[in-house]
């Protein structure tokens, strides 16, 4: 498939697609074949996490792919019970391991963890990581406003990326607006709400206006509003109708009646008391 993915531009020059293909609950047993087969259907993108247990069938379906490195932007994040500069630092190592790459491409904190210790050494080390070449650019997920100003208080590099949960029934509009003030570029996790938004009355009309699935509907939805977005999925069928969203365009009307969906639902932890440590 040639469709072209579009791409943000990060705070530093680095180029991100939009749509990349994610691998949250995805089990090693069949991570390789999903990512593997994600990337011969076009995807350039692939988010990870260290909490999430497939960086190395992750890693290994990116080196056995045949496509040149510099082609898939590959996504990985610190795990939660990693709560020092050293620890972070040596964790990043682990993970280059298993990836069993020499860089990456972004590298992010999973969680603030605001209750249980403090992120700033955290990102500290993840600006080192940067410096030392190992990742091309560095960010944070589930940050709120008041977490990403202390950040920008205390230490030297901006986030390149903020990962936060966004989907129709959670549009964010508001941290959105904070992080693109910055140059923080928004990703968008559990894009379809889990599950719950798929059957919603208004993207189910426009759905059926456009001919294609709900799916389909909102990840252009996010696509159109600027945010990275990374749905996931396991039968190459799904992560074939998710890629072809890219084919579809919204009107503004159609974009205007799902950002009116919002409700302020979470389906994930909220980040100011989020506290779980594996």
């Amino acid at each position: 498939m040639d469709q072209q993915t579009p791409h943000r531009v990060l705070n530093n020059g680095v180029t991100i697609p939009q749509l990349g293909f994610g691998t949250y609950k995805v089990e090693p047993a069949d991570a390789v074949r999903v990512v593997s087969e994600a990337l011969e259907i076009g995807y350039r993108h692939v988010d990870t996490a260290q909490m999430y247990g497939n960086e190395r069938e992750v890693g290994q379906a990116v080196r056995e792919s045949g496509l040149p490195r510099e082609d898939v932007f590959v996504t990985t994040k610190l795990n939660n019970n990693q709560l020092t500069y050293d620890d972070a630092l040596a964790s990043f190592d682990r993970s280059l391991d298993d990836l069993g790459l020499d860089f990456v491409d972004l590298f992010l904190i999973h969680w603030p963890l605001p209750t249980v210790s403090d992120f700033v050494p955290r990102w500290k080390a993840l600006e080192e990581i940067y410096r030392s070449g190992r990742a091309r650019a560095i960010g944070v997920s589930n940050f709120q406003e008041n977490h990403l100003v202390r950040l920008m208080e205390e230490t030297q590099i901006v986030p390149a990326v903020n990962q936060v949960e966004i989907h129709p029934y959670l549009v964010q509009d508001e941290l959105r607006g904070f992080d693109a003030k910055h140059g923080i570029v928004t990703q968008a996790w559990s894009p379809l709400g889990r599950g719950a938004v798929l059957g919603d009355p208004t993207i189910a009309a426009i759905a059926r206006r456009h001919g294609a699935s709900p799916a389909q509907v909102i990840i252009r939805w996010h696509v159109q509003r600027g945010d990275v977005v990374f749905p996931k999925a396991s039968s190459r069928a799904r992560i074939e109708e998710n890629f072809r969203a890219l084919e579809l365009h919204l009107a503004d009307e159609d974009m205007t009646a799902i950002t009116a969906l919002d409700r302020g639902e979470r389906t994930g932890s909220h980040p100011d008391t989020m506290a779980w440590i594996p």
